[in-house]
């Protein structure tokens, strides 16, 4: 089963073609263009190919193409470093294929034990289909949304509590399609992650609009501001690890605030509450 698309490389490839201006990659805009973004014949001859082995490439009749092939289409398109490595994932699937195996879904005893020791600082532990795993007292009082068992991409757009706790929600939504894209790489023939990409699809038009975006974004830091009903505005950063060992894809994600903050003092009293 694939996750919503049956051609992923050439979705991928048209959809960030139409996010491009004429403008962005050199090529003067003129008045009788009538599509969004590069032509075809554009972002070809921007990657150095044929315009017909674009179109294959695209309507996915090549689904070989070499490192180099891949590399200049990167170029051709202004992909980033993330979205780069993305595309040759869906270029080589077989290369970047991981098994979702119910060790995957188990939080290990020490990293459990962990969470608990930063009783200062919210933390939680989700899989790869952004389910939360494990949690800390903390990350729970600053959000139910970081529950165990919660799936924090449905949450985040079908929770109307999420939408009023993040100020800066619509960029906190968008953060979580890319980050959930970064997946679909090398979790392409994963059932859940099939089934949690349809089902929003089909029940959030937010959601689907975001996903046809095809932007990718992993595991990486930021910041939120949370409107806590408790504690009033908490403007906090976040950092996202992966965890190791072993490659489970799980990933460690801790909320913490700016020493001398108003926001750390609103974090103790938080805790204390």
């Amino acid at each position: 089963m694939s996750v919503g698309e049956e051609n992923p490389m050439g979705e991928f490839l048209r959809a960030r073609r139409a996010q491009l201006r004429p403008a962005d990659v050199g090529i003067a805009p003129t008045k009788r263009r009538r599509v969004p973004g590069l032509r075809r014949e554009e972002a070809a001859r921007l990657a150095g190919i044929s315009s017909e082995y674009y179109l294959r490439l695209e309507q996915g009749r090549d689904q070989n193409p070499s490192d180099s092939v891949l590399a200049g289409l990167a170029r051709a398109l202004l992909l980033d470093d993330s979205a780069t490595a993305y595309l040759f994932a869906l270029a080589r699937p077989h290369a970047t294929a991981q098994s979702t195996t119910r060790e995957s879904e188990s939080v290990s005893i020490g990293l459990r034990q962990l969470l608990q020791a930063w009783d200062g600082t919210p933390a939680y532990v989700q899989g790869r289909t952004l389910d939360v795993l494990a949690s800390n007292e903390l990350a729970r009082r600053l959000a139910p949304v970081f529950t165990p068992g919660v799936n924090l991409v449905r949450a985040a757009f079908l929770d109307p509590q999420v939408k009023e706790l993040w100020r800066d929600w619509s960029r906190m939504t968008a953060a979580t399609v890319a980050g959930l894209r970064a997946q679909t790489s090398a979790e392409r023939d994963d059932p859940r992650l099939a089934e949690l990409v349809s089902s929003l699809s089909a029940e959030s038009p937010e959601f689907a609009r975001l996903w046809a975006r095809h932007e990718v974004r992993p595991k990486g830091e930021g910041r939120s501001v949370i409107d806590h009903p408790l504690v009033g505005e908490l403007d906090l950063r976040y950092e996202k690890l992966a965890v190791a060992a072993p490659a489970t894809g799980q990933v460690v994600v801790i909320y913490h605030a700016d020493p001398g903050s108003p926001t750390r003092d609103r974090l103790e009293r938080l805790r204390s509450a």
